[in-house]
């Protein structure tokens, strides 16, 4: 018997005749859904200088916005998976569309900063419940093996596609109307596809389903939360308080209670001794690292662009479309050179691709010109979609064929976890750099002074309260500032993916190999 790809539990009853005749009808609105899904991830990227004129985000407020969203999804995404099986997919699936289109009007009318990070929590929530029933809905309507093969890979790349133009959407809503016309663009397609979901896609549930571990859920929110608060917080003051310390502490703690957890449970949420495989585990680090990577540079190549480039957010989208051609060249390219050279060099090939990209931007700094941040952006981007690709194809292989749904579950928070939290670091990273470097501006107060400090947004607000002079002196000295940052993060960026490819290669290294059920039958993906 096959398991459901989040949750891994037994397959539905197969489609009934009306539903496998609309099957590619039902993959249409699954897939328009998952697009939504990932221009989310990264839409909200070009219209951040915009919305922080309007709602004066600090950068801990800023980062909020950004990644709690991804955050979010990462964390609700295999629980949602397990209520789907008792409630039903179709229902938990439009259920989740609802929730999208009204916390998506929510975020668009937003006034201030606590209303618009709560909105986009509300929007990874409707996403975690949608990314959670598609895929066993996929499975009930393509019953043939090739079929739903085929329909899964293009499932897939729907909310990569997704995540890729999703800076470029939101430069263009930007552009034509406000910042919150990003989000409120989700409003009508999300009515259309409950009108449509409502009438085409069948309904299934589990006939056993797995117990739902509440516990759990609320050990991996808080504590991912509190370690992600915690961080910022360093990051925005420059020093460690007994509050900040106490909330990290009591996070990491969380955590290592649910890993405790889910190893004593006998069906846990999230089955981690997967990871006992070196494999699996490389490979979901390498998932996590590298997507991560990729959103982090898709949020502040887009800032960059426009905080120091002066380009508009249309143009700023524009700008990165090399970067999503070559993401989509290397996934596509990915078996292929897999084929040649083995998945181990491959995949360590393209981590050091990535990096020497990120490095080639960190040498050359400010000032830069458009083409040489094409050859970096088609460089990154082809090491990214290589990466992604067999990152993904590996953890599946490495999981014995009755784990494939707790494998799929762990893929599929590795790319959302991948996400919030290389926002998060890198955020922080360039936060902090712009704080130290920010240079003193003649003629400030010393309340001008902090408040420009917390971020070039805020910065920017300052300086339209200032005369001519003195406002040319502290744009000047933020941009350069912000540039600075921006240096750091892919210095940083390069650095981590540099020991990530040595960690792999040495790890993954022909005889250091051992695997989960030696027994299995059959042939087996190796990566050298």
């Amino acid at each position: 018997m096959g398991v459901n790809d989040l949750t891994g539990s037994p397959d539905p009853r197969p489609a009934t005749p009306a539903a496998y005749r609309r099957r590619w009808a039902v993959l249409a609105v699954l897939c328009t859904s998952l697009l939504l899904c990932g221009v989310d991830l990264t839409v909200l990227h070009a219209a951040v200088p915009s919305m922080t004129m309007d709602l004066h985000p600090s950068n801990v407020e800023l980062l909020w916005i950004v990644d709690v969203y991804s955050l979010t999804l990462a964390a609700l995404l295999v629980t949602c998976g397990t209520l789907g099986d008792r409630i039903g997919r179709k229902r938990m699936a439009l259920a989740g569309m609802a929730v999208f289109g009204l916390a998506s009007a929510a975020a668009a009318l937003a006034q201030g900063t606590a209303q618009l990070i709560g909105a986009r929590m509300l929007l990874g929530a409707g996403a975690a419940m949608i990314m959670a029933s598609t895929v066993a809905i996929i499975r009930v309507v393509f019953p043939d093996d090739h079929e739903r093969a085929l329909a899964i890979g293009i499932w897939t790349s729907a909310h990569s596609v997704g995540a890729t133009i999703g800076p470029l959407v939101g430069g263009a809503a930007v552009d034509r109307w406000w910042w919150g016309a990003v989000f409120l663009v989700n409003v009508p397609i999300a009515a259309v596809v409950l009108a449509v979901g409502g009438k085409v896609i069948p309904e299934s549930r589990n006939r056993a389903p797995r117990r739902w571990d509440l516990l759990g859920v609320l050990q991996s929110i808080i504590g991912l939360a509190g370690i992600v608060f915690a961080v910022k917080q360093v990051g925005e003051h420059m020093s460690l308080d007994l509050l900040t310390g106490v909330i990290g502490v009591a996070g990491a703690g969380l955590l290592a209670a649910f890993v405790v957890r889910q190893r004593r449970l006998a069906q846990p949420l999230l089955n981690l001794s997967l990871f006992s495989d070196r494999r699996f585990m490389i490979a979901t680090v390498c998932v996590i690292g590298c997507f991560g990577g990729y959103t982090a540079m898709l949020f502040f190549f887009t800032q960059w662009f426009q905080w120091v480039g002066g380009r508009t957010p249309l143009q700023a989208g524009l700008a990165l479309a090399p970067l999503a051609a070559a993401n989509a060249a290397g996934a596509v390219l990915a078996p292929r050179a897999a084929r040649r050279f083995g998945n181990l060099s491959t995949t360590v090939g393209a981590l050091g691709l990535f990096a020497v990209g990120l490095a080639v931007m960190t040498v050359a700094g400010h000032g830069t010109g458009y083409g040489l941040v094409v050859s970096v952006l088609v460089a990154a981007g082809i090491g990214a979609g290589v990466i992604m690709t067999l990152g993904a194809d590996s953890i599946m292989a490495a999981a014995d064929p009755d784990r494939a749904g707790e494998a799929a579950a762990i893929q599929e928070t590795s790319f959302e976890l991948g996400a919030g939290l290389g926002v998060a670091v890198f955020g922080t990273v360039l936060a902090a750099t712009y704080r130290i470097v920010l240079s003193p501006v003649p003629g400030l107060s010393p309340s001008s002074r902090e408040a420009a400090r917390e971020s070039i947004g805020a910065a920017a607000d300052v300086a339209d309260r200032l005369d001519p002079a003195t406002a040319a002196m502290l744009r000047n000295a933020a941009r350069d500032a912000y540039d600075t940052g921006f240096t750091v993060v892919t210095a940083t960026a390069a650095m981590l993916l540099a020991a990530l490819a040595a960690l792999t290669a040495l790890v993954l290294s022909p005889g250091g190999r051992r695997r989960v059920g030696a027994g299995r039958a059959g042939g087996r993906r190796r990566w050298h």
